[in-house]
């Protein structure tokens, strides 16, 4: 996460580069950026690693009859339900850490929002692996739009984290599991 964050401050900082008020000082975003891209790529790989030797990657990707309903009824409740204070519809367990709609979440994130955010990234690394065209473009418009909506999505994911976790028994307890990976009931 304060990778994600320190990428999207030195990201905006070189997309919307102003000399006279910069937010991070253009040359020094790119030297930040650059290290924290690099440094994200080799997590991401570690993370890919450890969750298919661990069988850790089961609980991205629910299945099974119930998915969609499960998925409305968790969506109801964060919409609402948790205004009325009414239960959590799902309690975290070994066997079942996320709720549908977190695994489906998490898994677009994980394992398809961040592989394209990591690839786009390579391609502004070395602008050389870019085509000279895409779609009628300059090879690294395309890229570019996609590297910059996607980093776009990836901050929401982080914005919306904030809101859950406001969502538990107290205003603590669930940012305290989202940073230790523990729920306590």
């Amino acid at each position: 996460a304060a990778l994600i964050l320190v990428l999207g401050m030195t990201g905006l900082s070189l997309h919307f580069a102003d000399p006279a008020l910069p937010l991070i000082g253009f040359e020094l975003a790119v030297r930040i950026h650059n290290a924290c891209g690099i440094t994200l790529a080799i997590t991401y790989l570690v993370f890919l690693i450890a969750n298919a030797v661990s069988g850790n990657v089961r609980h991205f990707f629910p299945r099974g009859p119930g998915l969609f309903a499960a998925l409305w009824t968790q969506l109801r409740w964060y919409a609402w339900g948790t205004f009325r204070g009414d239960p959590h519809p799902h309690t975290p367990t070994p066997e079942s850490p996320f709720n549908a709609l977190q695994a489906v979440t998490y898994a677009g994130v994980m394992y398809g929002l961040l592989p394209v955010l990591i690839v786009s990234g390579c391609v502004y690394l070395y602008p050389e692996l870019a085509p000279t065209r895409l779609f009628g473009f300059d090879g690294l418009l395309p890229i570019a739009l996609v590297h910059y909506l996607g980093a776009m999505l990836l901050l929401l994911f982080l914005l919306t984290h904030i809101y859950l976790g406001t969502t538990g028994h107290s205003i603590g307890q669930m940012f305290r599991a989202m940073i230790s990976g523990w729920h306590t009931h």
